[in-house]
């Protein structure tokens, strides 16, 4: 328990610091950003919006990251590719065409900020190499422990939660899915989703 533990807190710390240096790193345009620490985003999409708030604080690099997606428009004719009821949509990766949009280096794994794969929470998705995360995130559509990191593995970071637009998120979980050949991967959906714009919200005065 006590090893457990303290593998714990040392994951959680080198993630914050890690976090703090890559948040001030000359790869994000922090004079277009926003200068708060919830911003949030309208992901217009093909079935209604979705407005996520962004958590800055807890998830720095991660939330710059997904924030310079959307100032330069790298999101905005994408589709949610991978729909899984009960567990994620994903998207963020992937033209109407099946076609990758232009990514930046990928960022370091932040998931050892207390935020966890809760449902409605927004985290990024990844390959194996838990710092590959580029553009892609996904919405929790349970609360998906398996995605949180524990004493012997990295997970998933959690960086944003939906504050509107749920039904739209449950609406999108049931479209129907099947194979697709162009991305040799099953749980996409038959009719295209669209994410048609992703634009981040002024914030209230």
């Amino acid at each position: 328990m006590i090893n457990t533990t303290i593998k714990l807190l040392l994951l959680t710390v080198l993630s914050i610091f890690a976090s703090s240096i890559h948040a001030k790193c000359d790869c994000f345009p922090d004079d277009v950003l926003p200068n708060n620490m919830f911003p949030s985003v309208r992901l217009e999409t093909s079935m209604g919006d979705i407005v996520i708030e962004l958590n800055r604080r807890r998830a720095p690099a991660t939330s710059n990251n997904f924030l310079r997606y959307v100032t330069e428009g790298k999101y905005n004719g994408t589709i949610f590719h991978r729909v899984m009821p009960d567990f994620v949509i994903q998207g963020g990766g992937y033209t109407v065409n099946i076609e990758e949009r232009d990514l930046y280096p990928p960022i370091f794994n932040e998931s050892g900020n207390g935020l966890r794969n809760l449902p409605m929470t927004v985290a990024m998705a990844r390959y194996d190499d838990p710092h590959s995360a580029t553009s892609q995130f996904y919405i929790n559509l349970s609360a998906n422990s398996s995605l949180d990191p524990n004493a012997g593995n990295w997970g998933y970071a959690v960086f944003g939660q939906v504050v509107s637009g749920q039904e739209v998120v449950e609406a999108i979980s049931q479209v129907e899915t099947g194979y697709d050949e162009n991305l040799d991967a099953a749980d996409v959906p038959v009719t295209p989703v669209l994410l048609i714009s992703a634009t981040v919200l002024e914030p209230p005065h």
